[in-house]
């Protein structure tokens, strides 16, 4: 593993588990056991950083998300929080953290959610066969923000709820 991959992975784990303002820099040289002076080198800011850890997890989501329904979408959603944890979106979490603040997150998140919007589009597309509307991708988008946020208070029941709405949503853009 060379030290970017293991800063953005330390710096993943610390962001994720302990929060954006209150992981300094510092705490994340010593977690991966480099230099302040080699965190910034290969870092540059923290603001750089945090946008990087953003890039990176979006990519790793997203790999999942080959999938050729809206019930396998869920599914994917489900086995990530089982291995990642149910702390609701990283993404929003660093927006509502951080909010317009600092430039780079906010670019991270919004090219992300058009990245996951257009991830859903073509999944939806290719269980019905056809271009789905506007309308269902973000009913579908919402279910599925809705469901990554109530999993962290009420636990994995949020994501097959919402599973279901979604599947009652695809059979009525059957009809």
């Amino acid at each position: 593993m060379n030290i970017d991959t293991k800063l953005i992975s330390v710096a993943e784990g610390l962001f994720d588990n302990h929060g954006f303002n209150s992981t300094g820099m510092d705490r994340l040289a010593q977690a991966a056991g480099i230099s302040s002076r080699t965190l910034y080198k290969h870092a540059g800011s923290k603001n750089e950083l945090i946008a990087a850890v953003l890039m990176t997890r979006g990519q790793r989501f997203l790999q999942r998300l080959e999938v050729d329904s809206v019930e396998a979408l869920f599914d994917a959603l489900a086995g990530w929080m089982c291995e990642e944890g149910a702390r609701g979106c990283l993404f929003l979490r660093a927006q509502g953290e951080l909010g317009s603040a600092v430039p780079e997150v906010t670019e991270a998140v919004l090219a992300y959610k058009a990245r996951f919007a257009e991830t859903v589009a073509q999944i939806l597309t290719r269980q019905l066969g056809t271009n789905a509307d506007a309308e269902l991708v973000e009913q579908i988008v919402i279910l599925i923000e809705g469901a990554t946020a109530a999993a962290s208070y009420r636990g994995m029941e949020a994501v097959a709820s919402a599973r279901k709405a979604a599947s009652l949503l695809v059979e009525r853009a059957r009809q």
